[in-house]
């Protein structure tokens, strides 16, 4: 019998997007095995509550998996102190889990990616994370996974032994970055993550992920990764807490079973580069960043 991980799924006002995360997840191999546990987040503001209503009766026929519990909380905890707290939960209990939020439909090999990767890596302590999405890299040459340092927050799992390193004190994750580490967290400048942790600091985001991502790499930890992803993220219409409408990060998701894992656990160099170059080049050139800022504008 397999000793697969629970699915930990955070949902809030987005009955659409809900109802298509849980249809994919529910086509998954290892779904029918696996346990589903749903957080609801209670209402932030009253112009909230009947989309929170919806979604949380849309949960309460869920079906197809090993089990469906539905945890309702009774005031509002927001994004992150609900990830927090629930994957805290989960990972006491069980040791491992696997984390959804409710804008993010899964390739039917993603639970079994997910739990293979558990098992091949529960007892390496630098492996602190598994992501499942990954960016459309020009690259096709590169291993079908591979070690890199950042960790990706659209569908992810973890363990408990490495999710005690997760440091929510922003000041006492800063305090252990100088300005090599700086530039080593950012990919050489190539992408806003010490923004975001300054942006944290200064209170214009409440970040779990950025904070996750600080804790694996002051630990000198690494990322598990796909080279094809394995999830599509659906929440850049304007809808996500941390999402502008655009399709920078829009995939194509892998169709076939991962079946290859890197056996030396060390960064990918020739990955590496690879997503530096797509990082570097992501918003595409001055005409196209113009074009993509009028429609985010004309979708507000």
């Amino acid at each position: 019998m397999q000793n697969l991980a629970p699915i930990a799924l955070f949902v809030y006002n987005r009955p659409d997007h809900t109802r298509r995360t849980i249809s994919y997840l529910q086509q998954n191999l290892l779904a029918d095995e696996s346990r589903l546990y749903i957080f609801c987040d209670a209402a932030k503001t009253d112009a909230d509550k009947p989309k929170v209503e919806q979604v949380r009766q849309l949960v309460n026929d869920v079906s197809g998996f090993k089990s469906v519990k539905i945890v309702v909380r009774d005031h509002n905890l927001g994004l992150a102190e609900s990830i927090i707290s629930g994957v805290t939960q989960l990972v006491y209990e069980y040791g491992k889990v696997i984390v959804f939020e409710d804008d993010l439909l899964s390739s039917p090999y993603t639970l079994q990616y997910f739990n293979d990767a558990l098992t091949k890596y529960a007892n390496q302590e630098q492996v602190m994370h598994i992501g499942a999405y990954m960016y459309n890299l020009n690259d096709k040459t590169l291993p079908e996974t591979f070690f890199y340092r950042a960790a990706t927050s659209w569908g992810w799992a973890t363990w408990a032994r490495a999710w005690k390193n997760f440091e929510p004190d922003v000041d006492k994750l800063i305090d252990q970055f100088d300005t090599l580490k700086i530039a080593r967290f950012s990919i050489e400048g190539k992408m806003n993550f010490w923004k975001q942790i300054e942006q944290f600091k200064a209170g214009k985001n409440n970040s779990w992920a950025i904070r996750w991502y600080a804790s694996i790499f002051l630990k000198n930890g690494l990322t598990l990764n796909p080279s094809q992803s394995l999830i599509q993220n659906i929440g850049h219409d304007g809808t996500g807490v941390h999402s502008n409408n655009e399709d920078i990060y829009h995939v194509q998701m892998a169709r076939k079973q991962v079946t290859q894992f890197p056996g030396v656990i060390q960064e990918n160099e020739q990955v590496y580069k690879a997503i530096k170059h797509f990082l570097a080049n992501r918003k595409g050139t001055l005409l196209q960043r113009v074009r993509r800022f009028l429609k985010q504008q004309m979708g507000r």
